[in-house]
């Protein structure tokens, strides 16, 4: 795990070695300055050498400038290097959620995920930039300052050593609490996220429920146990804080009590006491510094280890080896008894199905919901993979296709249309970032919304709203339709894309659902039977497979399950 964390740093090593570079000569300066003193105790005053005493001045200046440079270049450019790394990995994060399967979504909560890539990485940003320097410096200051006392007086400084031996003992007992402590925070911060999330996202199913009242209940306990965790972890950190405080001032008490002792018996003079106290304030500056880093660890690195968890996701649904790539497809679909289920249900979706829809055939599956005509749509651009048979296209089958190249050549329309926030230009052109205006009106106007948007104040330019509320269902269901236009795939899903319209809307979408179909590979997932009279075959699933099959003239007919679901459909 330490050496990914690592890696993040080779495109940053410039200046990963400046700003090492600049604090180490910020240390250098401060551990000048006692020597200097004691200097001007023992040496310049007693003696009136003022020639040296300005002459130290000035170096001493000159010294404190460069400090200042070396300062701001840490603090400026030490936070930089730890906004890139930050980015790096928000980036490397995005990418790999973007791999991942359906499974993963279908366990891991929106405001988790959001919670991760924005919230988490901050920590560990201000980890990658303050750790390796803080630690750096502080090895430096340390050992610089035990060097200097040990030759202002050795017995002095084993003493000394001894009451920071302690520190550092108890320092290391209290991280493993802290650390613990740190990863529930993790979690209750997902977990209020998420809550915010979903609760903003309904906020207008709460008000036609008026549940505002259940609402701020919710979140006022997960709110509660969001604080909980935090006081758990401050508690920690108070014990940690306070502890390592008490021993400090022990140390200080140790040099107080111990020094007095010395200089009375004529050991050490009042300059090597003078600079053995400055020099154990620089030594315990650096050991508060990486107390406080410690406390900083903690909190990027549950951070980071969750990163890492993530970053290491194997998704089971790749592109093989040598892949087969869909360039110039017939757009033929084939079932070969083909058995699934998804990883959460105990029992089979589909078991031993089959089926073929021919090039440029319009096939509809209709049935009762949960016997899976929705799942049929989600395997043939391998959302998912089968548990046992094949599904082919072009009688290839889809797991020896490049995943990118079978997904291209593939459209969608659903009942539940994701509009994303933006203008109505940007969410058309979703289904071909690189298409100009002309194409995406063209596509509107195959898709019968390009009328409704020249009569809106910005036309193509006009926001949306967040999740398109500015559009009515029908809207958005156009919105969508001239995606798939525009995308123009050889293969179309229709997944029930009608279901919850109107009349009026109904025809309009059901005419430009002809239009789009015309000449495509077509799977429609039908509620409304009267949208699929003209396919050229209709499937009827039950929980028993394919039970009738025929045109709407052939079924209606045979006076069977599918004529009793038309008949039905018509009387309501």
């Amino acid at each position: 795990m330490l050496k990914t964390f690592i890696k993040y740093y080779k495109n940053h090593k410039l200046l990963f070695f400046l700003d090492l570079l600049a604090a180490t000569i910020m240390s250098g300066v401060n551990l000048l300055f006692p020597w200097i003193a004691r200097l001007f105790i023992n040496d310049f005053i007693p003696n009136q050498q003022l020639q040296l005493i300005f002459s130290y001045g000035a170096m001493l200046l000159g010294l404190y400038l460069i400090k200042m440079y070396c300062n701001f270049f840490v603090n400026y450019y030490g936070h930089v290097m730890g906004t890139r790394i930050e980015r790096d990995m928000r980036i490397d994060l995005f990418k790999k959620i973007q791999t991942l399967d359906s499974d993963y979504f279908d366990d891991h909560k929106t405001g988790s995920i959001m919670s991760h890539i924005v919230g988490h990485l901050r920590d560990i940003s201000e980890m990658a930039h303050h750790t390796p320097e803080n630690i750096f410096v502080s090895t430096i200051m340390i050992i610089g300052s035990f060097t200097i006392l040990a030759t202002i007086h050795l017995p002095f400084t084993l003493i000394i050593s001894i009451f920071i031996l302690m520190l550092v003992l108890f320092s290391a007992t209290r991280r493993k609490k802290m650390m613990q402590a740190s990863r529930r925070t993790r979690q209750t911060h997902e977990e209020i996220n998420s809550e915010v999330e979903n609760s903003i996202g309904g906020v207008r199913l709460t008000k036609a429920f008026t549940n505002e009242e259940f609402e701020i209940q919710k979140f006022t306990r997960v709110t509660n146990t969001y604080q909980e965790s935090f006081g758990d972890f401050y508690k920690q950190m108070g014990i940690f804080s306070s502890g390592t405080g008490w021993f400090i001032d022990l140390l200080y008490l140790a040099v107080l009590v111990f020094g007095g002792y010395f200089v009375s018996k004529g050991q050490m003079n009042v300059g090597d006491y003078t600079a053995y106290f400055l020099y154990i304030g620089f030594l315990i500056q650096p050991i508060r510094t990486l107390i406080g880093t410690i406390e900083q660890v903690q909190k990027g690195w549950s951070g980071y280890e969750k990163f890492y968890n993530t970053i290491n996701i194997q998704p089971k649904i790749t592109s093989p080896e040598n892949p087969v790539y869909l360039d110039d497809t017939f757009g033929s679909i084939e079932f070969r008894n083909v058995t699934f289920q998804y990883e959460s249900s105990r029992s089979n979706i589909l078991k031993d199905f089959s089926v073929k829809v021919e090039k440029g055939k319009k096939v509809a599956l209709v049935g009762e919901t949960g016997v899976g005509k929705s799942t049929i749509s989600k395997l043939i651009p391998r959302f998912y993979d089968v548990n046992e048979g094949q599904v082919l296209v072009d009688n290839v089958d889809v797991k020896d296709y490049d995943i990118y190249s079978l997904r291209s050549n593939i459209g969608h329309v659903q009942q539940d249309v994701y509009i994303f926030y933006g203008s109505i230009k940007d969410n058309i052109l979703y289904g071909n970032p690189e298409a100009d205006l002309d194409f995406v009106m063209e596509a509107a106007k195959k898709a019968n919304i390009h009328k409704f948007i020249m009569t809106l104040p910005d036309g193509y330019e006009t926001l949306v709203g967040e999740r398109g509320v500015k559009l009515s269902g029908g809207q958005k269901q156009r919105v969508s339709i001239a995606r798939v236009f525009l995308k123009n795939p050889p293969i179309l899903i229709l997944d029930e894309a009608t279901s919850s319209l109107d009349n009026v809307t109904e025809k309009l979408i059901q005419k430009a659902l002809d239009n789009l179909s015309s000449g495509r590979t077509t799977l429609v997932i039908a509620h409304r039977l009267s949208t699929i009279s003209n396919a050229d075959e209709i499937l009827v699933l039950t929980e028993k497979g394919i039970t009738e099959r025929g045109t709407h003239k052939e079924l209606i007919n045979n006076n069977g399950y599918y004529a009793e679901l038309y008949n039905a459909s018509l009387e309501i």
